[in-house]
């Protein structure tokens, strides 16, 4: 597996996106900074979803960055996409392995220490853990992680981290400085006015805390 630049992933929610085209935002995202795009449509037909997955790994190969598709392994599998994401009800690790291969990412949601340590340990390339803060695009949430959360996971998780949750350029450099990775933003970027400058700021905030532009 290639090293992968953890700072920005973007995930294109098709609800977050509010009618936006998703594949403009996915250009204007990357354009701006992102280092890493999730694709996810909840609502999406299969064929829609493998359609805008084929076309999304066209551009992303293009520029050098990675595309995981998010709980559909079919699809992820089916558009040659470069790891698939999954929540905690979604297919468990060992068997999305044996159909993924080892070459590409499984990443894994989890909102508690005791779910970061078990997916690490069947096997997680990431975690994703959160909601760090409060969020507009998920009501259902639950207890929120906060950075002292955050940090316990650091604390015994050794895979990469991608904090997620109520997100903005004026807070990530706290979930870096709390020993995340990166963030994975979705309202920040899906719902701004102008997208390409809404990823090119919080970007720039990360740089600040990490010290690093893409590709170092």
């Amino acid at each position: 597996m290639r090293r992968i630049d953890w700072r920005l992933c973007f995930i294109a929610d098709s609800e977050a996106a509010g009618g936006r085209e998703i594949l403009p935002l996915i250009v204007d995202a990357v354009e701006g900074g992102a280092t890493l795009v999730q694709l996810r449509g909840k609502k999406w037909t299969s064929r829609k979803f493998l359609e805008l997955g084929v076309q999304a790994v066209r551009f992303l190969r293009a520029e050098k960055i990675p595309l995981i598709i998010n709980d559909r392994l079919d699809i992820a599998l089916a558009c040659e996409a470069d790891g698939v994401h999954l929540g905690q009800d979604d297919l468990p690790i060992h068997y999305a392995r044996k159909l993924l291969g080892k070459n590409r990412m499984i990443g894994i949601s989890t909102s508690t220490l005791e779910e970061a340590e078990e997916a690490e340990k069947a096997g997680a390339d990431y975690v994703g853990a959160g909601p760090v803060f409060g969020t507009l695009s998920k009501r259902d949430i639950g207890p929120l992680l906060g950075l002292e959360g955050l940090r316990a996971i650091r604390e015994k998780v050794k895979i990469p981290i991608l904090a997620i949750g109520g997100l903005t350029a004026g807070n990530v450099g706290e979930v870096i400085s709390a020993g995340a990775d990166g963030v994975a933003v979705i309202s920040a970027i899906a719902a701004a006015a102008n997208p390409k400058k809404a990823a090119a700021e919080i970007i720039e905030s990360i740089k600040k805390h990490t010290g690093r532009g893409r590709g170092d």
